[in-house]
């Protein structure tokens, strides 16, 4: 047993998975997931799996503000008669266990829904579907249950990437902090989406710039806004690049500032160029960026690189908040895919996708490096995470 970490607070963790018989992108083999699975995150910044619940390919994971219900999609396809079969799907949380009981589940009108996000009013469920380019909005019942959906916005365009950007794909979306506008985040078309939100009525209307247009190619997956909502770092995953944007607050303008690679300078790894029948594999030598989180404390940010197999850590200018590069460490296994901070800026958890394995890493609170694991463990396909409630001591 490692020892207690100052500060770190127990908590639930959730980990989200594709399940078998799917396969993973990119994967070789068949999931060997089942569903979600509930760990306990000790004191010691160790995990200990306490539950699970059976549900397919819960790739993307939200909860909502009081971790009463959480939320994930369901990444399918479409059937055998191209109806699209993707969904998502509601769940209670048991405040003193972190067990999950499932309540309903809605289809997304749409293929392959890869995000989902809890408004911050909480009154509604937003998705992403990679496959068909558009976000379904679901209402949530107070009883956590998600009603039919009341709006589907669609994404349009493409990119030169013939293999990734044939169409539009959706594949995040999420508000500023202060809840002024949703984006979603188009990595077919290179764009980031920016919508008025009604929360009457549960619809999105286009704002008065509808749209950012990114680099040509670059394939934007992820983003995270500084916390008091002037900028906005976008993860691209085909160029292997962040994107710097100060944000308007009052129209909501994107203006860019900075490009990095997260890619050091004697890196010789190169953009992939994929195979249309296995779109998700990277092939060796190439590398993809993944997931970005930004440190609680807004001083350092990191992105996962799969094919280098790395967390990249950026030092975050506290007056420009244009990015450095100052360190790369190794994920502990292969594809790192989902990666999470936890609320205190304490430990770093990523999870290995084709390794099967999820590693957890303190961070320095004076520098922001990372050091060796904590603990590296055994858990089948994690790709995403999310922090439920704090673990009650026993009495």
């Amino acid at each position: 047993m490692n020892k207690k970490i100052s500060g770190l607070v127990p908590r639930y963790i959730y980990a989200g998975s594709y399940t078998s018989p799917h396969f993973a992108p990119g994967a070789h083999n068949p999931s060997p997931g089942t569903g979600i699975s509930v760990y306990e995150m000790l004191d010691t910044g160790e995990l200990e799996l306490v539950a699970g619940v059976a549900t397919e390919n819960p790739s993307s994971l939200a909860i909502n503000s009081d971790k009463s219900f959480l939320y994930a999609v369901n990444e399918l396809g479409l059937s055998e008669d191209s109806s699209p079969l993707g969904s998502v799907t509601a769940f209670a949380v048991d405040a003193k266990t972190g067990g999950l009981a499932v309540l309903n589940q809605r289809r997304t009108q749409g293929g392959w829904p890869c995000h989902c996000w809890v408004h911050p009013s909480g009154q509604y469920l937003i998705a992403a579907n990679y496959g068909t380019g558009d976000y379904p909005v679901f209402p949530i019942a107070s009883d956590g249950r998600l009603g039919a959906a009341t709006f589907l916005a669609k994404g349009e365009g493409v990119g030169p990437d013939t293999a990734r950007q044939s169409g539009p794909h959706a594949h995040m979306v999420l508000s500023d902090p202060q809840a002024n506008r949703v984006y979603g985040v188009d990595l077919g078309a290179d764009r980031i989406l920016s919508w008025n939100f009604d929360e009457d009525t549960g619809r999105l209307a286009a704002s008065k710039l509808p749209f950012v247009q990114t680099a040509s190619g670059c394939g934007p997956r992820h983003m995270v806004f500084s916390e008091d909502g002037l900028n906005a770092f976008v993860l691209n995953e085909l160029s292997s690049t962040v994107d710097l944007f100060d944000v308007a607050p009052e129209t909501g303008f994107f203006i860019w500032r900075q490009t990095v690679s997260t890619l050091p300078t004697d890196c010789r790894l190169k953009r992939p160029l994929f195979d249309p029948s296995n779109p998700g594999f990277i092939p060796e030598g190439t590398n993809t960026g993944a997931e970005i989180r930004l440190h609680p404390s807004g001083k350092w940010l990191y992105t996962t690189n799969r094919g280098m197999n790395t967390v990249v850590q950026f030092e975050v200018d506290v007056d420009s908040r244009e990015l450095t590069l100052v360190d790369v460490t190794d994920s502990k296994g292969d594809c790192p895919r989902g990666m999470i901070i936890d609320p205190e800026g304490i430990v770093l958890i990523v999870g290995n996708q084709n390794t099967n394995t999820i590693a957890v890493f303190a961070i320095d609170l004076q520098t922001g490096r990372l050091g060796d694991p904590i603990q590296v463990l055994d858990a089948p396909t994690p790709v995403d995470f999310v922090f439920g409630a704090k673990v009650e001591p026993a009495r």
